[in-house]
C-alpha cells in the first residue's frame, strides 16, 4: 500500500472508532437514564411522580422511603413469599424436568415420540393462554389464594421447555457410562443421580437460574392465584403503590431496588460459573 493509502485507512479507521463510540454512548445513556431516575426517586423526598426533578439528585437526598417501606408495609413477607416461590419452583423443575428427561432419554416405551412432541407444541402456546383453566383447576383443588398453587402453575409451565431441553443434552452423554454404572450394580435411579446429572450441571445450571428468575417478578400470573395481602408477592406488593388510588412512586422506586440488590450480587459471584455453564452447554450441544 502508498502511504496516502495507508493514511487514507488509518483516517477510516479513526471515524469509524468515533461513530462506534458516540453510537454506544447514545445507546448507553438511553438504557442507564430510567435507572438513573429510578434511583435518584428512591432517595428524593415526596412521593408523587409528578415533583421529581428532571435532573437526578438535585431536589435532596432521603433514606425515608426504605425506612417506611421495611418498618410500615409488608414488604418482607413479599420478599418471603417471591424467595419461597422462586426456590420451590427452581428446585421442582430441576428434579423432575431432569428426571423426566433421563427417562425421555434412556428408555424406549410407547407414545414416547407422541409425549415429546406433544411437549414440544406446549412451548409454541404463550402461558397466558390457558389462564381459565388453570383458575378452574386450582379452584377445585383448593390452591387459589396459595403459595403452593403459584409454585405449581410455573411449574408446570416450566417443565416441557426444561425437559425437552435437558433432553436434548443428555442424548450427548455416552450411553457407555450408564453401562459401565449398571455393570457396577447401579439401578437407574443411582445412574441419574451419579452419572448423568455431574455431566448434565451446565444445562441443569443454565436453567435453575432462569426457573429462578421467571417467577421473582412475575406479575399476570400471581395478580391471577394470589387474594389475601399476606400472601402477595414483590410484584404485587409494589404494584400497590403505583395504581390510580396511590401514587407512592419514590417508595415504588425504593423497593425496586432492594430487590434488584439481591440479582446484582447473585450474578457478581456466579457470573464466571454462568459462563462456564453456557459454554459447557454449546460445546456439548
Amino acid at each position: 500500500m502508498t502511504p496516502k493509502e495507508i493514511a487514507r485507512s488509518r483516517r477510516n479507521q479513526r471515524v469509524n472508532t468515533v461513530f462506534i463510540t458516540i453510537l454506544l454512548l447514545i445507546v448507553t445513556f438511553i438504557v442507564l437514564w430510567p435507572l438513573t431516575h429510578v434511583v435518584a426517586a428512591a432517595f428524593t423526598p415526596g412521593s408523587s411522580v409528578a415533583n421529581l426533578p428532571v435532573i437526578p439528585f438535585t431536589a435532596g437526598v432521603t433514606t425515608d422511603h426504605f425506612v417506611e417501606l421495611l418498618t410500615e408495609t409488608h414488604y418482607l413477607r413479599w420478599f418471603r413469599n417471591s424467595f419461597l416461590v422462586a426456590i420451590a419452583t427452581t428446585t421442582g423443575t430441576l428434579v423432575f424436568a431432569s428426571l423426566g428427561a433421563y427417562v425421555f432419554s434412556r428408555f424406549k416405551f410407547t407414545f414416547k415420540k407422541s409425549f415429546m412432541l406433544a411437549m414440544l407444541i406446549l412451548n409454541v402456546f404463550p402461558a397466558f393462554v390457558g389462564m381459565v383453566a388453570i383458575y378452574v383447576i386450582l379452584l377445585r383443588i383448593g390452591g387459589l389464594d396459595t403459595l403452593w398453587g403459584l409454585m405449581l402453575v410455573y411449574l408446570a409451565g416450566n417443565l416441557p421447555f426444561t425437559t425437552w431441553m435437558v433432553k436434548s443434552y443428555m442424548d450427548n452423554v455416552p450411553r457407555e457410562l450408564d453401562e459401565a454404572a449398571r455393570i457396577d450394580g447401579a439401578s437407574s435411579f443411582r445412574i441419574w443421580l451419579t452419572v448423568i446429572v455431574p455431566i448434565c450441571k451446565p444445562i441443569l445450571v443454565f436453567l435453575g437460574i432462569t426457573s429462578f428468575v421467571m417467577p421473582w417478578m412475575d406479575f399476570i400470573f400471581p395478580r391471577m392465584v394470589l387474594r389475601s395481602p399476606e400472601n402477595q408477592t414483590l410484584a404485587l406488593g409494589l404494584f400497590s403503590f403505583v395504581t390510580d388510588r396511590n401514587n407512592n412512586f419514590t417508595t415504588f422506586a425504593a423497593g425496586a431496588i432492594i430487590v434488584a440488590v439481591p440479582f446484582i450480587i447473585f450474578f457478581v459471584f456466579t457470573q464466571k460459573m454462568l459462563v462456564s455453564s453456557l459454554a459447557g452447554a454449546a460445546v456439548k450441544g
